[in-house]
């Protein structure tokens, strides 16, 4: 059985995917989110796919309670877990100084990073009598340092660090494959940031085809995975020449997007 978990519309829209490519392959599924009703379709769609049996479970991952009782909901209905995937997350694009209210991104890290760590947590033992495995959604933007998403960024690079750490505690007994997804088409994407910092030339990978990627590193015990793997050379160009690379990156998302806005 495999237990999928989304929060915003950028996550469901990858969340959808992946329970599409799951269900082509005859999964069991459990959909998990705030909105129930948007997942119904998702659901009745996965059905026609080839998917036995899907159930769709409300749910707020921010709240450690609710972890706890979904994931006993959907063992007690299954009988078993077999892959977690951790799917929920919120981003909000704005530069440090335009922050006035911090309490306005703490939502950021509860649902980013504690999301996953509570869901981990209760899954742990039902993964273990499995041999199952856990997906961990983090970002390239996370090790880029992309401008305009501060908090967005540490969030999913605290995720890298605790899923690593749990892969050396787990040993052979829990697989994690840790996703670092580029541009993937989405609303966000789509959206006026990227617009506005030209960036519609980069490669946008398609929702359907990040999906089965996912899924085919998933099953083959992949430790990482970074989707399109041509993102793969944004790390050694930061690493190689990081002079280079932040002097660019700041001439993209922060001189070019903020400054044609003041004017």
């Amino acid at each position: 059985m495999w237990l999928l978990k989304s929060y915003s519309s950028l996550e469901l829209l990858q969340e959808l995917y992946v329970a599409y490519e799951y269900a082509k392959r005859g999964a069991r599924l459990a959909l998990v989110a705030r909105r129930e009703d948007r997942l119904q379709a998702v659901a009745d769609r996965a059905r026609k796919l080839g998917s036995p049996e899907v159930v769709v479970v409300h749910a707020d991952v921010s709240k450690v309670e609710e972890c706890k009782q979904f994931v006993d909901e959907i063992v007690n209905y299954f009988g078993r877990l077999d892959h977690l995937v951790n799917n929920a997350g919120v981003v909000q694009i704005r530069l440090f100084e335009v922050f006035t209210q911090f309490s306005d991104i703490a939502s950021v890290m509860d649902i980013n990073f504690w999301g996953s760590v509570y869901s981990t947590h209760y899954a742990v033992p039902h993964l273990r009598k499995s041999k199952g495995k856990i997906v961990v959604i983090a970002s390239t933007a996370a090790w880029l340092g992309a401008p305009g998403l501060s908090f967005y960024n540490a969030s999913k690079v605290a995720l890298i660090s605790f899923f690593e750490t749990l892969r050396t505690e787990f040993g052979q007994d829990i697989g994690i494959t840790i996703l670092s997804p580029g541009k993937i088409e989405s609303e966000i994407t789509q959206g006026e940031f990227f617009l506005q910092a030209q960036a519609n030339w980069i490669p946008t990978e398609t929702t359907e085809g990040c999906a089965k990627a996912i899924l085919d590193s998933t099953c083959s015990g992949d430790m990482y995975l970074t989707e399109p793997s041509w993102m793969k050379a944004g790390f050694w160009v930061k690493t190689l020449c990081p002079e280079v690379f932040e002097w660019c990156f700041h001439s993209l998302f922060v001189n070019w997007p903020w400054t044609s806005k003041k004017d």
